[in-house]
C-alpha cells in the first residue's frame, strides 16, 4: 500500500459525510480501497480514485471551469494521482495550479464532496474526491494544453455544456464556503 493509498483512507475515514448519499460514496470509496491496493492509480480498473477542486473567486460569486480537452464539457479542475503525491488534497491542489495557472489559492483542508462519474481515460469511473479552493480578486487563468478553455462563470448562470455533477459540486463549494 502507497503512502497515496494510506492518506485517502486516512482522510476517508476521517471525513463527515453531510447527507446519505455522500456517506454511501464515502463507505464506497473505503470498500474499493481495501479491496485494490492500487486504487489511487491511473492502471486501476473499473475504477481508481481521482481528486478535484472547485475554485470560487474570493467572494464567491463565480467559479473556475475547465474545458475539458477530451470529452469538450465544463469541468471543475482535477486528475488522477501521480507518482511523488502524498496526499489527495495535493494531488487536488497540483491539478489545479496544472490546469488553471493559478498559483496563490487559499485550500480547505478537508473534502467538501465526492463524485463519482464516468470517466474520459478508459476506466469505467472515477471516484473523485473534491476539495474547495478560493482564490484571490482579479486571479487571471492561464489555458493549459490538456484543456480548451479555462473560465470564470457566475455561479448562478454556469455554462450549459456542463458535465454531470458539476453545478451540484460547485452548489456544495458556495454552501461550504459560507459556512467558513
Amino acid at each position: 500500500m502507497s503512502g497515496l493509498h494510506a492518506d485517502a483512507v486516512t482522510v476517508l475515514s476521517a471525513w463527515e459525510a453531510p447527507n446519505d448519499h455522500q456517506e454511501a460514496l464515502r463507505r464506497h470509496y473505503l470498500e474499493y480501497l481495501a479491496q485494490n491496493a492500487d486504487g489511487v492509480w491511473r492502471s486501476c480498473r473499473p475504477s481508481h480514485l481521482t481528486a478535484g477542486m472547485i475554485i470560487l473567486d474570493h467572494d464567491g460569486r463565480h467559479t473556475l471551469l475547465v474545458l475539458h480537452g477530451r470529452i469538450n464539457l465544463w469541468v471543475q479542475p482535477g486528475g488522477h494521482c501521480e507518482p511523488g503525491d502524498r496526499s489527495l488534497m495535493e494531488v487536488a491542489e497540483r491539478e489545479a495550479r496544472e490546469e488553471t495557472g493559478l498559483a496563490e489559492l487559499v485550500l480547505d483542508a478537508k473534502p467538501i464532496a465526492l463524485s463519482r462519474h464516468r470517466s474520459p481515460c478508459g476506466a469505467e469511473t472515477h471516484l473523485d474526491v473534491q476539495y474547495l479552493g478560493t482564490s484571490p480578486a482579479g486571479a487571471a487563468p492561464v489555458v493549459s494544453d490538456e484543456s480548451h478553455d479555462v473560465r470564470w462563470f457566475p455561479v448562478s448562470a454556469l455554462p450549459g455544456e456542463l458535465a454531470s455533477g458539476v453545478a451540484e459540486s460547485v452548489a456544495t463549494a458556495v454552501a461550504a464556503l459560507v459556512r467558513r
